[in-house]
C-alpha cells in the first residue's frame, strides 16, 4: 500500500511511498501552463498552473499519483479499497472524474483556502480513464505550507477532515486513524519513567525504550502510527540537504522490503519509490527500490509555459559509490 507524508523546514515538503507489486511505467512529468487538459465534465482548460510529479501516462495524459504545482500546494492520491465510494454525475455540481482529481485541483488552486473553496462546489465521479484503466478507489491528502486535509469520498458522499498529523496511509477511514493515535499517546523519543510500580527498583536496560509499543508491523493502521510518531519527533537543520534527508528518513521507517509482504503467485509488495516534493521550490526528489541514490527533477529549468508534456524517465538500477 502506500504512505504520504508532510515537513515544514524553511520550506515545505510532501511526499509518498508507492508500495505495490508491480508498476505501470511510471515518469516523473511536468505539465506545462498550456499543456491541454480535457476535463471528462468539465470541458478544456487550456492555460492553468505548471505541475511536477509522477504520473503513469496514458494517451499523453498524465495520470499522477502525486504532484505539486508552481504555487506550493501538494496532492497525492493512496489506496482505499473497500471504502471509497465515487458519485454518478450531478448537474448542479463540478464534476470532476477520479482520475483527474489531481489536476483539477492542482491546475487552478493557488492556496489551501482555494482549495477548501473548490471542494465545496465539486462532485467526484467514478467515471473510468478506459476500459483497460477503470476507477481505482483513492483518497487524498492535499496540502501547503499553512494547511493539510485528507479528502475522502465514501459512499455517504464526500469527507473532508482537517489532517493535524500530515501523514495518510490506507484504510481504516481518516478519522478512525487518528482516534487511534491516542493508544499510543504515552510513547517518547526520551527515556520511560517507572510509573509501573514506583516502590520497584525497575529500570532502562537500553536506549530508546520511550518507543516500546511503537508499531512495527507493515498494515496501513501500523505504518499511519509510526509514520505520525517517526514525523513529529524529525529534527533537521533548515538547509535542502539536511530537509530533504530527512523526509526519506522519515518514509524510511515505513519502506516495505521485497519478501515481507507476500501478496500471492510469487509477488511482494514492495516500496517501488518514495518521494519527497520542495513544493516550495518546485523540486522533486526520489529514490527507487533498486536506486537508492536521490535523483531529483527541477521544474524551474524547463520552460513551462508550453504545451507539451516533459517526461523523465525513473531512474533504476543501484547506484553504489566506489571509494577504493
Amino acid at each position: 500500500m502506500c504512505t504520504a507524508a508532510t515537513y515544514r523546514t524553511k520550506d515545505f515538503y510532501i511526499g509518498r511511498t508507492l508500495d505495490y507489486e508491480f508498476s505501470y511505467g511510471d515518469e516523473i512529468t511536468i505539465t506545462p501552463r498550456h499543456y491541454p487538459f480535457p476535463f471528462r465534465h468539465m470541458g478544456m482548460r487550456e492555460s492553468h498552473y505548471a505541475m511536477i510529479g509522477m504520473a503513469h501516462v496514458a494517451a499523453d495524459y498524465p495520470l499522477y499519483y502525486d504532484a505539486v504545482n508552481e504555487k506550493g500546494i501538494g496532492m497525492a492520491g493512496l489506496n482505499f479499497v473497500g471504502n471509497a465510494a465515487y458519485q454518478s454525475v450531478k448537474p448542479d455540481r463540478e464534476n470532476v472524474a477520479q482520475f483527474e482529481f489531481i489536476p483539477w485541483v492542482l491546475s487552478q488552486c493557488a492556496s489551501m483556502t482555494e482549495v477548501r473553496e473548490l471542494l465545496s462546489r465539486m462532485n467526484l465521479t467514478g467515471t473510468p480513464f478506459s476500459e483497460q484503466l477503470p476507477a481505482a478507489g483513492l483518497h487524498w491528502i492535499i496540502a501547503d505550507a499553512s494547511d493539510c486535509i485528507t479528502v475522502e469520498s465514501m459512499a455517504d458522499g464526500l469527507r473532508i477532515h482537517d489532517n493535524p498529523v500530515g501523514i495518510l496511509t490506507n484504510n481504516p477511514p481518516f478519522e478512525t486513524q487518528m482516534f487511534q493515535l491516542s493508544n499510543y499517546m504515552s510513547l517518547s523519543p526520551k527515556q520511560p519513567q517507572n510509573t509501573f510500580a514506583p516502590e520497584l527498583s525497575l529500570g532502562t536496560y537500553s536506549r530508546g525504550m520511550g518507543t516500546i509499543g511503537l508499531p512495527g508491523d507493515l498494515s496501513s493502521a501500523s505504518r499511519f502510527v509510526r509514520a505520525a510518531f517517526v514525523k513529529a519527533n524529525s529534527i533537521s537543520g533548515d538547509s535542502e540537504a539536511e530537509s530533504v534527508s530527512q523526509f526519506f528518513h522519515i518514509l524510511g521507517s515505513v519502506d516495505q522490503p521485497r519478501g515481507c509482504c507476500d501478496v500471492g503467485e510469487g509477488k511482494y509488495e514492495i516500496t517501488l519509490y518514495t518521494s519527497c516534493c520542495n513544493a516550495t521550490r518546485g523540486i522533486y526528489y526520489y529514490t527507487t527500490y533498486e536506486n537508492h541514490q536521490i535523483t531529483a527533477v527541477d521544474m524551474h529549468r524547463v520552460e513551462l509555459d508550453g504545451r507539451e508534456l516533459i517526461r523523465y524517465e525513473v531512474i533504476q538500477g543501484e547506484q553504489i559509490r566506489w571509494e577504493n
